[in-house]
Order: structure tokens, then sequence, then C-alpha cells
């Protein structure tokens, strides 16, 4: 009976330590670029297509440990983006709106609102295949925030001129109005593959949904919008090369 019990006091400390996991110190830094579809969440709404924009910047990974069969890592970013809006002008009837003084309907109204941020995305990964030769799948979520950098408008609308046939939507106060909160912030979420080369370093391609809780107007019961935050789609690639590699040759 004691000696049972001795063998399995002695087993305790091994036992809690196959919960924990198996740690890793592996950290790795690289360059990330791809591409964003953006929209804004307007209320009232605005009918929009997405506006496409590149981003890119930095990316930092501190895998800490493997727990089971997933592998668990921080990531962190900074990302210059190029994000905003692209305005769906139709008519009732769904068709393009156009000037009067267009007689030959080669000029639809267009309007496009370009703005630049610094994005910060903070993430917690889990991956689940080969660490250091091989592919690994991979999800990851986390806060987000953004900084407001710059904006700029692409547009035709010309204030007062005549219609050959009117815009279906009345809401038009966005077209005029710059942006009033340069903060940013929201949930990122998704997914991936990597593929690893123990000398070459990592090579990952992914896609993330961006959702903003902020908005870039003000929003209280005397403002024109009710909401108005980001909705945003990115593909993007990533290399990343080690810097701190744990001294485990079972890792595979």
């Amino acid at each position: 009976m004691k000696r049972g019990l001795l063998v399995l006091l002695l087993l305790i400390p091994m036992l809690l330590r196959a919960q924990v996991g198996e740690y890793r110190t592996d950290l790795a830094v690289g360059v990330s670029g791809g591409y964003m579809m953006s929209t804004v969440g307007f209320v009232p709404d605005v009918p929009q297509n997405m506006l496409g924009g590149m981003t890119g910047g930095l990316t930092v990974r501190y895998t800490c440990e493997k727990y089971f069969k997933s592998i668990c890592a921080i990531v962190a970013e900074v990302n210059i983006a190029k994000t905003g809006w692209k305005e769906n002008i139709k008519d009732i009837d769904g068709q393009s709106v156009y000037y009067a003084s267009d007689v030959n309907r080669s000029n639809p109204l267009a309007y496009e609102r370009h703005l630049t941020y610094v994005q910060m995305p903070f993430m917690a990964r889990l991956g689940w295949g080969r660490e250091r030769k091989g592919f690994q799948a991979f999800i990851q979520l986390g806060p987000q925030i953004g900084f407001l950098l710059g904006e700029s408008t692409k547009s035709n609308l010309i204030s007062g001129a005549a219609m050959a046939n009117e815009r279906a939507s009345v809401v038009v106060a966005q077209d005029t109005m710059a942006v009033e909160k340069k903060f940013d912030y929201g949930i990122v979420f998704g997914g991936g593959l990597e593929f690893s080369h123990r000398k070459l370093g990592h090579f990952i391609v992914e896609g993330r949904y961006y959702y903003g809780l902020g908005d870039i107007y003000r929003n209280s019961k005397s403002d024109f919008f009710g909401r108005s935050n980001f909705g945003q789609i990115v593909i993007k690639a990533t290399y990343l090369f080690d810097i701190i590699k744990t001294k485990n040759d079972k890792i595979k």
C-alpha cells in the first residue's frame, strides 16, 4: 500500500507536466503582405461594393507550448493598410446614375473614400501539424487596434448638377464628411496553412476577417450615423525566420 502510494506521489509531477504540455521558446520574425477588401457598415445603410487595397508590415510570433496535438503561439503584427469604402450608386431600377450633360452615358456617378491606417493585431494561435519541417494548419483570433494616417477621395460627384436619373439612396452625408474618429478597434479571426523548413524558415498563406467594434463617425442621438464600422477581408502571405528555437530534437 505504502509502495503504491509512493509510486503515485512520484507520478503526480509527471502527470501535471503532461497536463501543462510541452514547453516551447520559439521566436520568429518576418514580413507579410496581402490584399484587403473593405466595406463600412453604415446605419442608415449606404449601398457599397468592396474596395480593394494593399496591406503589409512586420510580424512577430512566439510559440510557447504544445498541448496534446495543438501548437500554441502568440502573433503580433504592425501593418500599413489601405482601406475605406466604394459606393454602389444606382437608381431605383438598379441602373447606373448619370448627369444630364453626359449624353453618351459614359461616366456613371462614382465615389470612393480611401483611408490609410496603421493596424496592430494581437492574436492567439492554435496549430496542428509539423513545426520544423512540413505543413501545419492553424486558426487565430484576437483584438486589433488601428489609427488613421490619412484619407483621400476619388469621385466625379458635382454638387447641384442636373441628373439624367436619380440615385435610389438618399444617404449622401458621408460623401462630404471627414473621418471623425481616428482610433479604431475590433476583433480579427482567421486561419491558414504554413510550410516550415529547418533552414529556410516558415512560409504562410492565410485568410482573415476583421470586424470593427468602433465607428469612424460619431454616433450619438444627435449625429447622422448610428453605426459606421469596418468589415475587412484579408488574403495575405507571410515569411518568418527563426530567431530563437527550442533545443529539442524530438520536435518535428
